[in-house]
């Protein structure tokens, strides 16, 4: 059961991810590709989360999860933010993170072998230092850049920017709370997902 939760909130946010890059293919506006990737890169961590439910964690499983979920949604999702407000400087550096965060999650060295159902803590796998230390760094650049940008135009677009940061704390939510199992995070994926495609579609 928590297998099919975790893979319908993938789903989901997988569908929601495809609908933004529709509307960037009508007008090649950048911050919606780049939202687009955030979401995407949200359902893969969902899609990782609900193998690691059915068929149990592995090496490959996690580095996805850390991948999409722990380097690359909050990053994506922020430098979205800042596109939209015409800073186009964020799209070379997002890339250069992109790349970096690809690099350090195939290639860092885990620390024990992963097992089990549970969704694995990072803590007890990784280094601090690159793989734990970058993620810190590029959830907290995109966490700061999507919440400030949305609050600073709170006033222009009080509904879009209020799913956003919505969306960003259950999303936030979900990552603290992982926990409590795979159907539980899977919750916070399917709920976060509408609200961060809510604020972008009210915001584009």
């Amino acid at each position: 059961m928590e297998a099919l939760v975790a893979f319908a909130a993938a789903l989901l946010a997988l569908r929601l991810a495809g609908l933004l890059a529709g509307r960037w293919r009508e007008g090649r506006q950048p911050h919606l590709l780049a939202w687009s990737a955030g979401l995407a890169a949200y359902a893969l961590g969902a899609a990782a989360i609900a193998g690691g439910a059915a068929a149990g964690w592995n090496d490959a499983l996690f580095r996805a999860y850390y991948l999409f979920g722990g380097l690359l949604t909050a990053a994506l999702l922020g430098a979205g933010s800042l596109l939209a407000v015409g800073a186009g400087a964020a799209a070379p550096v997002a890339l250069l993170y992109v790349g970096l965060a690809v690099g350090v999650a195939l290639g860092v060295p885990l620390e024990s072998t992963i097992t089990g159902t549970s969704i694995p803590e990072a803590q007890d796998h990784l280094a601090f230092f690159p793989a734990r230390a970058i993620a810190i760094a590029g959830n907290a650049a995109g966490s700061l850049a999507l919440v400030g940008v949305a609050l600073a135009g709170m006033r222009r677009r009080p509904r879009g920017n209020a799913l956003l940061l919505a969306g960003f704390l259950v999303a936030a939510a979900g990552s603290a709370l992982a926990g409590l199992g795979a159907a539980e995070t899977a919750a916070f994926v399917a709920v976060g997902a509408i609200l961060l495609y809510g604020g972008t579609i009210s915001r584009s």
